[in-house]
């Protein structure tokens, strides 16, 4: 099996290595990921200047691994370009979790999606920040048996997943779709100029059996999705509304 893995948090991320480390019991392993963190770029391309490569310097033992001047989803196009006939693109781990309304600004999740438009089955994988980096050998059973279970079957599919900071197990769930609040907090500069964060706290618990609920009770989350937005049960209505 052939396995290109990727991020948003840049080459330089250790979720990234211990995430190639994992894959490594399943296939040939290669790494094209952005030369810096590219986080919450969504699924922008870079099409106004050109794209390159170069060999990383970061160590991924006999892994080989380059860096891109671009965005999650330009370095699954570059990635599948140096390297043909990929079976699965593997995005992260993040630092930091990719549920609920996340997911629609994701540069992990990006990159992964991209890897579906171009006919390859793509899975993401994020875990939450605390005060220190996550625990990445606690995490890499978790991180070996979701792989085990996704790759089981070659077919086309994706996945978001998200590995809570202390596992227990695996469980299959949807995204938790919730109203946020957005708010802009204000700061100062060490310049003394100003500057704002933009932030979100959400407004509604997670429902039973949402990606974020699995989450916060320490369950892997497993949630498959399609790049199919269409809202099929309101165009049943409507095209039903026109025939009649």
């Amino acid at each position: 099996m052939k396995i290109l893995v990727t991020n948003d948090d840049g080459i330089y991320s250790p979720g990234i290595a211990a995430l190639a480390k994992v894959a490594k019991k399943f296939g040939d392993v290669r790494v094209v990921a952005p030369d810096v963190e590219q986080s919450s770029m969504g699924h922008a391309v870079t099409h106004s200047r050109p794209l390159r490569y170069k060999k990383s310097p970061i160590e991924f033992g006999d892994i080989e691994a380059h860096r891109v001047n671009g965005t999650p989803a330009d370095c699954v196009a570059m990635g599948t370009h140096l390297w043909t006939n990929i079976d699965v693109v593997l995005s992260g781990i993040n630092m930091g979790p990719n549920l609920g309304n996340s997911m629609w600004h994701s540069g992990t999740l990006a990159a992964a999606k991209q890897a579906v438009l171009f006919g390859i089955k793509g899975i993401a994988l994020s875990t939450p920040v605390g005060k220190s980096e996550p625990d990445f050998e606690l995490l890499a059973p978790f991180v070996e048996q979701t792989l085990e279970l996704l790759l089981a079957k070659r077919e086309l599919a994706l996945y978001n997943v998200n590995f809570p900071q202390q596992p227990t197990d695996l469980v299959w769930t949807k995204q938790s779709v919730r109203l946020y609040d957005g708010t802009i907090l204000p700061g100062t500069d060490p310049m003394g100029r100003k500057h704002y964060w933009f932030t979100v706290t959400p407004l509604e618990p997670a429902e039973e059996g949402t990606d974020r609920w699995a989450v916060e009770n320490d369950l892997v989350s497993i949630t498959p999705l399609r790049l199919d937005l269409t809202d099929h049960s309101v165009l049943k209505d409507k095209l039903s509304g026109v025939e009649s």
